[in-house]
């Protein structure tokens, strides 16, 4: 990291360089779990969100369309000191847009729980010069190992077609820390497959986050022949502060 009097250079996920002011007084965020993991310990630097950012649930600020499809113009408008973005999350065209337009950048691009806490420390350090105590309750949360009964799953996140997780995701490492394998981590060459629920290797469970398809008792689990448990989405894919709780509230309804 190097610096000068008004401006300094960090790393953001990606190894990509982010210029940013030595106070950064306005964040525009296109990521859910950014938006929450910032606004709520400095609600007053986020001055633009997406339309899918719910936490905090006071959050009022200027709406800025989608993940996939933001508002480019918009958000210029807005002028923020940098915008904070996801590699899986975001298109690429659509951050190029922005960097195009002027506008720092920073994406994370976490894979595991721990590679999670590790982004959100560096990302929150440079935009809000700290490290609020939430990410240091969820390391302590996460470090203990779990040494209980495993079971095989089958992960949906969509239908119509139906696709779940895959290699490589962070959902899928969380599960594993709380016992639960996913069957489709090496079966599928790809981090997010089709499948065919009759056409799955042998699984113990399925299990269906409420996000981003809206599964539920009544939309999920009728299309396959074990049982299924239906989950918080937003524990499941969620890294920030609802870190801390997630581990508690994922075991119980896997239970």
């Amino acid at each position: 990291m190097r610096c000068n009097d008004d401006m300094f250079s960090a790393y953001d996920d990606l190894r990509n360089t982010v210029e940013l002011p030595r106070e950064v007084r306005r964040v525009v965020s296109i990521v859910p779990s950014l938006t929450e993991s910032i606004a709520v310990m400095h609600p007053s630097l986020i001055v633009g969100a997406t339309d899918w950012c719910t936490h905090p649930a006071d959050l009022d600020v200027a709406r800025v369309r989608g993940t996939k499809n933001p508002d480019v113009d918009r958000i210029r408008e807005l002028a923020p000191d940098v915008v904070v973005a996801n590699a899986e999350e975001n298109r690429a065209v659509d951050l190029d847009a922005l960097r195009e337009r002027g506008i720092a950048v920073w994406v994370t691009a976490p894979a595991t729980v721990p590679e999670s806490l590790d982004s959100l420390e560096r990302m929150l350090s440079a935009i809000t010069g700290d490290v609020p105590s939430w990410v240091h309750e969820a390391r302590a949360v996460w470090t203990t190992s779990y040494d209980g009964m495993r079971r095989r799953a089958v992960i949906p996140i969509w239908r119509r077609p139906w696709m779940a997780l895959g290699r490589d995701t962070f959902a899928g490492d969380l599960l594993s820390r709380i016992g639960i394998d996913n069957v489709l981590r090496k079966e599928s060459g790809e981090r997010y497959p089709r499948f065919d629920p009759d056409a799955l290797p042998e699984y113990d469970i399925v299990v269906l986050p409420d996000e981003p398809y809206a599964f539920s008792p009544a939309d999920g689990p009728e299309a396959f022949a074990k049982p299924a448990r239906c989950i918080s989405g937003r524990h499941l894919t969620w890294y920030g502060p609802s870190l801390v709780e997630a581990r508690e509230i994922l075991t119980g309804q896997l239970a």
